[in-house]
């Protein structure tokens, strides 16, 4: 009689053990879930604040700042396309930068219009300095590739800068004239990016 009493109460706790394993397992996997849920969710908080930080720490510029960072943008864009007329090899290359010499003439006149009595600076910068230096000494391919590198990054700034002061900059005029820029800068980093994209 013990023994079957044993065996039953090891039958039954054997069930037990099987009918609560299913339900540990699915708690487990809940518990994942969730702890996944919670990171993704602390991840988007985190990039949310790191984007305040920077937009605190790099504030728009004022309407000179403004100004002589573009006209700097443009020339170094028409300086380094004059370049690829030369020194490059793609013929998608040369038209890109054929393009860039007619938008960036445009652009500087439009800004200049914008802008009054405020007069720009468009002294390269040391760093825009050095990337033409860069490129004056390569030809054929080698020119190619770190050609469009420098105009995705020139275009990403280009692309902030206009963006930004179109939204919060401090001159009504201005402020206009970079929202109709910033559409075409737009469209030129598309165009760059799908260049970068084929040499890869």
């Amino acid at each position: 009689m013990k023994k079957l009493i044993l065996a039953s109460s090891a039958a039954l706790l054997a069930l037990s053990v099987a009918a609560c394993g299913p339900k540990t397992e699915q708690a487990a996997a809940d518990a994942t879930n969730t702890a996944s849920d919670l990171a993704d969710q602390a991840g988007a908080v985190a990039g949310n604040a790191m984007e305040d930080v920077q937009a605190a720490v790099t504030p728009t510029p004022t309407a000179q700042e403004f100004i002589n960072t573009a006209a700097k943008s443009d020339a170094f864009e028409i300086e380094s396309a004059k370049l690829a007329a030369t020194n490059a090899a793609s013929a998608e290359v040369k038209a890109f930068a054929a393009d860039m010499i007619t938008a960036h003439t445009k652009s500087s006149a439009d800004i200049k219009a914008a802008a009054g009595t405020l007069t720009p600076d468009a002294a390269l910068t040391k760093d825009q300095q050095d990337d033409l230096a860069e490129l004056k000494g390569l030809k054929g391919a080698a020119f190619d590739e770190e050609y469009i590198d420098q105009q995705v990054d020139a275009h990403e700034d280009a692309l902030t800068l206009m963006q930004g002061y179109a939204k919060d900059g401090d001159n009504a005029s201005l402020k206009t004239a970079a929202g109709a820029i910033a559409p075409t800068v737009s469209k030129h980093l598309e165009m760059i990016r799908a260049l970068d994209a084929k040499k890869d």
